[in-house]
């Protein structure tokens, strides 16, 4: 049987109407409302032009990204997690950003997730009815046993999706922080978060379809995000990936001209250098850079709490880095 039941927590479909109506994203542009009779080039450099103006947008709202991302890197420091949150495009966005961390900068799968409303599932097809559900958000994260260390990003680009605004809320009521990313001013989301990131990038190409500007507009930001928390956190080097896990062909050839370009060494050296060390890139720059073997490499980078500034100071005393 068929549950026909209103949603407490989901508005009427009337409730909903009046809300889209209401958003810079879901707003109609007549001027292009005959962009269908456009030859494809014309098209092409019409939405060209409407992408360039993302990081714009993404430029005027960097102060509240960095200062979420301090936040974010004290707490991940202490042993937090990284949570990303959202249905749909955003959801499998955070999905993404949140699976790029282990390989490229060596992280447990468990310190940055993503969860999308519906599961793994909806991140190939749409799972009805799972955006619209706070509850569904709450069971997800509580299956994850937050705490206050850890760190939930909710992403919906109308900022009024229940999944994601429902999940900033759980969140906050378990004393984690949170972070609201959406495309919209005065939003739901930002409201309920410690840290609202309002990206305003104005209407869409195609009515509504808030994978274009706001999907690259949340990517940029999530690429922040995750990067620069990162940076904090010790797992560069300058700007040199010295944490990527060498899991294929590709990797590994790249984790060799890392350590070959950070410490000047030859192919030797190198291959000697990253057998010792188990292939940690990390570890292996350090045995060169600070003439200590694979064993003292790794207790000074412990010390360090991964920093390799720091274990270079410590190995090298009165030396710069």
């Amino acid at each position: 049987m068929t549950d026909t039941t209103a949603r407490a927590d989901v508005p009427s479909d009337g409730g909903i109407r009046a809300q889209l109506e209401t958003l810079t994203t879901e707003a109609f542009r007549p001027e292009l409302a005959e962009i269908d009779r456009l030859s494809t080039l014309e098209i092409a450099r019409t939405m060209n032009a409407e992408d360039a103006t993302v990081p714009g947008a993404v430029a005027r709202v960097l102060p509240e990204i960095a200062a979420a991302i301090d936040r974010i890197a004290e707490r991940m420091a202490r042993g937090g997690r990284l949570v990303y949150a959202g249905a749909g495009t955003a959801g499998r966005l955070g999905v993404l950003d949140a699976s790029e961390c282990p390989p490229t900068f060596n992280t447990d799968p468990a310190e940055v997730v993503g969860l999308i409303a519906g599961g793994p599932t909806a991140l190939v097809t749409s799972v009805e009815g799972a955006e619209d559900s706070a509850e569904l958000a709450a069971q997800d994260l509580a299956a994850l046993a937050l705490t206050a260390e850890d760190t939930v990003v909710g992403i919906s680009a109308s900022g009024r999706t229940p999944y994601a605004v429902g999940a900033v809320e759980y969140a906050r009521r378990a004393g984690a922080l949170t972070v609201g990313l959406s495309c919209n001013a005065g939003s739901a989301l930002a409201a309920a978060a410690d840290h609202g990131i309002e990206v305003v990038v104005g209407p869409e190409l195609l009515t509504g379809s808030t994978r274009l500007k706001s999907g690259t507009a949340q990517k940029l930001v999530l690429n922040m995000i995750s990067t620069l928390t990162m940076i904090r956190l010790g797992k560069t080097y300058g700007n040199l990936m010295v944490d990527v896990r060498a899991s294929n062909e590709k990797l590994r050839a790249r984790s060799r001209r890392i350590v070959a370009l950070a410490t000047g060494a030859g192919d030797e050296e190198i291959e000697a250098a990253l057998t010792a060390t188990g292939g940690e890139v990390k570890n292996a720059i350090l045995t060169i850079l600070g003439g200590v073997d694979a064993p003292a490499a790794d207790r000074l980078l412990t010390d360090a709490r991964g920093h390799l500034r720091e274990a270079l100071a410590a190995a090298r005393p009165g030396s710069t880095t």
